[in-house]
């Protein structure tokens, strides 16, 4: 995708062949106060309609000028969320459908612009209450038609007070052995701005991060959003990859900040850097090295003369338990459409899991754990249980972890 040729007044969807979004055809008089709500939100913060679509297509394709001059472009896969009553469920609930066309039983990918150029926004829309609530669009992709999402009286009263508002989604108890955690975010016209920004910077997060993400102010965003050149670097030395790029070391820092997929994969070996300093400082520990295949250990080394022992670094997630516990949530993005277990780990696909708890505590700090400790997954043999609370297992010291894997 590229941008349109200078003095054009707009973004134009540019692209090879089967990179454009698949469209629906949708009922105007049910779409239009979804597409009202979004247009009049960007009026309200100063925005400049650029394109405007028909409400009888969907998703909607939108684009604007910020008040600050930026072009942005949005993907917008909006229902409609109500609080109507349904049978056999809770009566403080609300929740939208999402659908379009019949129902058919097959997935529909939910399209990411591979340029850049367009945010993809999913999300549930009450124009009578006046608020949204938005979901995270790459896990939901692929999804069903005719399917809910569920939230309570207590989220909306949140989002109505605060104007913006994030929160772990409760699941139903029977899927919740089965569903990634998944964080929501909320919020009234007034924040519809901010919530495109979010999901920009937010794109391809793990769930905790997403939130400690949707917990910055917004003039985080605005400010990541606006990364400009850095200037010269302060130091006599310039990094050899900056030489490659014929780019400052600042501007090459300034080129990951403005970057948000780039930004999403360096925060990864971020931890992953942080957690090999770390474990290069533990006596013993000698070969200890980064791995990039892909699919298998993020981590090896060995001690004291030992094996290979392969370590995986996870995320934490942002929420804890009512009792204080941090949580991991420990499972694939993705799984196989024929094997919905191949999303989750097996005790032999490596040997320790070290969970980074900066979206905790916004430290690069780690506990870890032996993968044969922890717990099966109830409905899939011989997997381990996505679900996972570091408690008593989880140890901070690594020779403590390192030896149990050494002595079997």
């Amino acid at each position: 995708m590229r941008r349109a040729a200078a003095g054009s007044g707009m973004m134009r969807l540019v692209t090879r062949r089967g990179e454009l979004p698949k469209t629906y055809g949708v009922q105007t008089k049910d779409r239009e106060p979804l597409l009202v709500f979004m247009l009049d939100a960007l009026r309200a913060a100063g925005c400049r309609i650029i394109h405007e679509p028909p409400a009888n297509e969907a998703p909607f394709r939108i684009t604007f000028e910020t008040p600050a001059g930026e072009r942005v472009g949005i993907i917008a896969y909006a229902f409609l969320a109500n609080s109507k009553l349904t049978k056999n469920r809770p009566e403080d609930e609300h929740r939208f459908q999402i659908k379009y066309g019949s129902k058919d039983d097959r997935l529909h990918g939910l399209w990411q612009d591979p340029y850049g150029l367009y945010v993809t926004l999913f999300l549930g829309i009450n124009p009578e209450e006046g608020f949204f609530v938005a979901a995270d669009p790459v896990l939901h992709s692929p999804t069903k038609f005719f399917i809910s999402l569920e939230f309570k009286q207590l989220e909306v009263d949140a989002i109505l007070h605060k104007g913006w508002h994030c929160w772990e989604r409760d699941r139903r108890a029977s899927r919740a052995s089965l569903d990634p955690v998944e964080v929501l975010v909320g919020g009234t016209p007034s924040s519809f701005l901010r919530y495109i920004r979010f999901e920009r910077e937010a794109l391809g997060e793990d769930q905790g991060h997403r939130q400690l993400l949707a917990e910055k102010p917004p003039a985080v965003l605005l400010a990541s959003a606006s990364v400009g050149p850095g200037a010269v670097p302060g130091e006599d030395r310039v990094h050899q990859l900056a030489q490659e790029f014929e780019l400052t070391v600042d501007e090459v820092l300034d080129l990951i900040a403005g970057a948000r997929r780039l930004k999403m994969a360096v925060r990864g070996w971020v931890a992953e850097a942080h957690l090999v300093r770390h474990l290069e400082k533990v006596e013993g520990v000698t070969e200890c090295r980064r791995l990039d295949g892909e699919g298998g250990p993020d981590i090896e080394l060995r001690y004291e003369a030992s094996r290979i022992i392969s370590v995986e670094c996870k995320n934490v997630l942002r929420t804890k338990t009512a009792d204080g516990s941090v949580r991991l949530d420990f499972q694939r993005t993705r799984a196989s459409k024929r094997d919905p277990c191949s999303r989750y780990y097996s005790s032999s696909d490596f040997d320790v899991v070290a969970a980074c708890l900066h979206a905790v505590s916004v430290r690069w700090e780690y506990r870890l754990a032996r993968s044969v400790d922890l717990d099966p997954h109830r409905n899939c043999a011989g997997k381990l249980s996505h679900i996972v609370r570091l408690d008593e297992r989880w140890t901070s010291s690594v020779r403590h972890v390192l030896t149990a894997v050494v002595n079997g």
